[in-house]
């Protein structure tokens, strides 16, 4: 019989490990960042909620001092039935969780930083014969809540943690009043006139970008095979996996992305998907932000759309030569 509190007790235990490990590796700015959103999420406060400065101060003290000692300790197993698994065995663990309505997400970041979560399953679809998960409720979580992940032919959405870095980004804007791709986001989404409801939209349109950018990653791994993974796992320098993740990620979202964000007319989320198109992304594909400038101006589609098609093929050469180095 599945003992819930148990499990989420033993996936939080492998959340602490992996912060205590990995946690301060961030820049200062991100790390307090970082530790504030998760006091925000483990104190249940609504989004638009501003922790108390003290109360904050006081929860990053205890929890510093909680990871003492846990970065040197092994994963624990789970078990969520009879059987015991590997922490990292996601596939397997899912299979006795699916039942009970509940989903678990394990694996690797940027940096090969150890990502848990345990959440309840909002929904459950197929596509392109991926299984796509979507997570809502989250009962254990690590520093960093990464939305959405693909592993083992399957896509995991987390929606708490991407309701989260929305907001984040529309607290920013309105905190600023700047024009630019992102205000066009919002605008089309109409969250100025009805607050709520334009939100709500914003979450469920994002939550459709997020499986069609991994279901990118899906269509990229078959043009690619294994050995981008073992590649990636191989290379030492932080830059470098960057620049390898970035021209992945121009692939995926060239495959699967954009061609799914025009084929819906997905005003509002292209806007948006260009107001975070940066960093080397970004540096590498010019060519991308220049086809957005004209489709901004002329709505058509068949702006964008030349672009998308060119990066589909540039860069599975670009990546396909950087296997054979």
């Amino acid at each position: 019989m599945l003992d819930l509190n148990r499990l989420i007790e033993s996936v939080q235990r492998n959340c602490d490990i992996a912060d205590a490990r990995h946690g301060r590796d961030a820049t200062l700015c991100n790390y307090l960042l970082q530790m504030r959103e998760l006091y925000c999420w483990e104190e249940d406060l609504p989004l638009a909620a501003q922790p108390g400065r003290e109360a904050l101060a006081t929860w990053l003290t205890a929890r510093e001092a909680r990871w003492n000692g846990l970065d040197d300790l092994d994963y624990e197993a789970l078990a969520p039935a009879a059987v015991r698994h590997d922490a990292f065995a996601q596939a397997a663990i899912n299979r006795e969780l699916l039942p009970h309505k509940l989903v678990y997400g394990a694996g690797y970041g940027r940096f090969r930083r150890p990502h848990f979560f345990l959440a309840a399953l909002e929904r459950r679809d197929t596509r392109e014969g991926v299984e796509i998960l979507v997570a809502g409720c989250e009962y254990a979580r690590d520093l960093v809540a990464v939305p959405a992940a693909f592993r083992d032919r399957t896509i995991v959405v987390r929606r708490e943690a991407l309701r989260r870095w929305l907001w984040e980004k529309v607290a920013f804007w309105r905190a600023r009043r700047g024009d630019g791709a992102l205000a066009r986001a919002l605008a089309t989404w109409d969250l100025e006139a009805d607050d709520a409801a334009g939100f709500e939209r914003m979450v469920a349109a994002e939550t459709e970008t997020l499986i069609l950018h991994e279901l990118g990653e899906a269509r990229a791994g078959g043009l690619l095979g294994a050995r981008w993974e073992e590649t990636l796992a191989a290379l030492s320098e932080q830059r470098a996996e960057l620049l390898v993740r970035a021209v992945r990620d121009n692939l995926a979202d060239c495959l699967s992305t954009l061609p799914g964000l025009l084929e819906r007319e997905a005003r509002a989320s292209i806007h948006f998907y260009f107001s975070q198109f940066d960093g080397l992304r970004r540096e590498l594909f010019p060519a991308l932000t220049s086809a957005y400038q004209d489709w901004r101006e002329t709505g058509a589609a068949g702006a964008l759309r030349p672009a998308i098609e060119r990066g589909s093929e540039h860069w599975a050469r670009v990546a396909r030569d950087l296997l054979s180095r």
